[in-house]
């Protein structure tokens, strides 16, 4: 039997991603049954959760390698379990704890890690997502193994702290598994987007010297977060940086311009990428790779450090959360839509509560 801080109610309001496709599949539903956390589970009082391109790339059938194909359109490759309460980033208090799970999690305030290797008290054998393997946090309530739900103890608002779980974590993963080093310098492509703004922030954190590449409309807000050297994306790299000229490339968004990445890369140079949003099929000089001796990395799944790395860096002030809008949980179709817009610096998030 699970410990309850207070009552909680039987059916709880929530977005339903009911489909493939449009904004349309995503459904407001106030009766959902609130989830009952098993033996190893909390329960979580989501009061803000943010919005990612993870949301809208499942929702549309991008993860799947076979035209949109709902039979392999989730983040790991396999059908979803619909209807699916998407949300990866998600802050709330916990108010309920199952027989096994630490008592003392019970009244706190947490992140969820959204890299999931228990799910209903089960291990996995393959990572899942937190909102896409399973239910997420587009609800009041959400239910996660206790070892995925972080401790934050900070002034900062619930919204706030929605903005660090998915985006952050990726980019300290990318950082963790490229071994970004003071001194090093370190390119970011889609430096404006959650992932990229936060891997910014991380990498100075680091000691690291930032180029972030951009629109020019955004520079200055680049500049602001710490960037070091802002190219204008409609720039050549080789010729505004030179060949042989950065450390480290986190990239997130691949597409045409991708051979230029491994031009501007010191030879023994570490590339990691977790994104592509400029498009998935690259060309590759496979004779750059083995001359430069180049390392590759797929960033997927977090490093075992890199969650609770970060909350000692919330905590500590060292990175800060940048929240562009925030929408209430019903308008998430209008948040959805100004995300999609890629004019934001930072995050969108939704109040749940």
């Amino acid at each position: 039997m699970a410990n309850y801080l207070e009552s909680i109610p039987s059916t709880m309001k929530g977005i339903q991603l009911v489909g493939h496709g449009g904004l349309d599949q995503l459904v407001l539903n106030q009766q959902i049954d609130t989830p009952i956390p098993c033996a190893s589970d909390v329960l979580i009082k989501v009061g803000a959760a943010g919005v990612n391109n993870t949301d809208l790339n499942t929702r549309i059938g991008w993860y799947s390698k076979n035209d949109n194909d709902s039979e392999d359109a989730s983040w790991a490759g396999t059908a979803l379990k619909l209807p699916l309460i998407q949300g990866a980033d998600v802050c709330g208090v916990v108010v309920a704890v199952g027989e096994r799970a630490d008592k003392q999690l019970l009244g706190k305030r947490v992140l969820i890690e959204p890299s999931l290797w228990e799910v209903d008290g089960k291990k996995l054998q393959h990572a899942w997502y937190f909102g896409s393997e399973c239910n997420g946090g587009f609800a009041e309530y959400a239910k996660v193994s206790a070892k995925h739900a972080h401790v934050i103890e900070c002034d900062l608002t619930d919204e706030e702290l929605a903005s660090f779980p998915c985006s952050y974590s990726t980019a300290e993963n990318l950082l963790t598994r490229a071994k970004v080093k003071p001194g090093d310098r370190v390119l970011i492509t889609g430096a404006s987007g959650g992932v990229g703004s936060a891997a910014i922030q991380l990498a100075k954190a680091r000691g690291a010297g930032v180029v972030a590449i951009t629109s020019g409309s955004k520079a200055e807000g680049i500049r602001n977060i710490g960037a070091d050297l802002v190219v204008d994306r409609e720039q050549s790299l080789v010729e505004t940086l030179g060949e042989n000229s950065v450390d480290v490339v986190i990239d997130l968004v691949a597409g045409e311009v991708w051979p230029q990445l491994l031009e501007v890369m010191k030879p023994f140079g570490r590339y990691a990428v977790s994104g592509a949003i400029g498009g998935p099929m690259v060309q590759l000089d496979v004779r750059t790779l083995y001359l430069k001796d180049l390392s590759f990395f797929g960033c997927t799944v977090l490093e075992p450090e890199v969650f609770p790395n970060l909350i000692k860096r919330i905590e500590a002030g060292d990175i800060k959360p940048l929240v562009d809008k925030v929408y209430p949980l019903e308008e998430i179709h209008e948040a959805q839509t100004q995300f999609a817009t890629k004019k934001h610096i930072g995050k969108i998030v939704l109040k749940i509560s």
